[in-house]
């Protein structure tokens, strides 16, 4: 399957056979045609048209990351994407350009405050938002920029979303937006990353994430493709 068929997800196990098939799956449109959830969802099965009680691409995402052991973040241009297990640990070996985040803090490329926030959640992961911005002493009346480092420690795929929970009321009912549940590849996806993040030199993970994306992308230039990589 290329992102260039013409098909439409409609159920969360179609979903998880894509992300399986293809490796890589946008949550959002983006700057490549065709290269996201948003455009091949079914009707009824986006958050904005579905019916009560009705599951839609939204709700899907806690499901399909603990089912697939999958990595979801802003690994896209800021954008959230799906990537599957075997195709994460050459995606992170090249985002880190081979370093661990020790070795990366070591040599100067990551700033204390960085540091910081990684080494906490790490410690804590599985770990809410909102429990790990309370802790790290972020907030309304606290420091700032959580949510720009948070980010670039997911675009750098040194944290990945391991879980989305719902508020629940009396009744146990979920209600609301899922809040997001943050780990490091490392502790959610075990052996099967640590054993194969740095396998391969960056240099070639990278190419073979482009040969990847070309493939299911056969209408996409190869600059498209490196430039939503960067």
């Amino acid at each position: 399957m290329t992102f260039s068929d013409d098909f439409e997800i409609s159920s969360m196990e179609e979903l998880i056979e894509l992300i399986d098939e293809v490796g890589f799956v946008p949550f959002f449109a983006n700057e490549i045609e065709g290269f996201s959830i948003e455009e091949h969802i079914a009707p009824g099965c986006w958050y904005d048209d579905a019916d009560e009680g009705f599951w839609s691409a939204w709700e899907w995402k806690g499901p399909v990351i603990r089912k697939m052991k999958c990595a979801y973040g802003k690994f896209l241009r800021n954008k959230a994407m799906y990537i599957s297990p075997r195709w994460f640990p050459d995606f992170a070996n090249f985002r880190r350009d081979g370093y661990d985040f020790d070795a990366r803090y070591d040599d100067g490329l990551a700033s204390f405050h960085d540091k910081e926030l990684y080494e906490l959640l790490d410690a804590k992961a599985p770990v809410m938002s909102k429990e790990l911005k309370q802790a790290a002493g972020y907030g309304r009346n606290g420091k700032k920029g959580f949510d720009t480092m948070i980010t670039r420690l997911q675009k750098q795929c040194y944290v990945i979303t391991s879980d989305f929970r719902y508020a629940t009321d009396k009744l146990g009912n979920a209600y609301g937006w899922g809040i997001a549940e943050y780990s490091t590849p490392e502790k959610f996806m075990g052996k099967k990353f640590t054993n194969t993040v740095y396998k391969r030199s960056p240099e070639e993970s990278y190419a073979r994430v482009v040969r990847q994306l070309k493939k299911i992308l056969p209408d996409a230039e190869k600059q498209q493709i490196e430039r939503i990589l960067r």
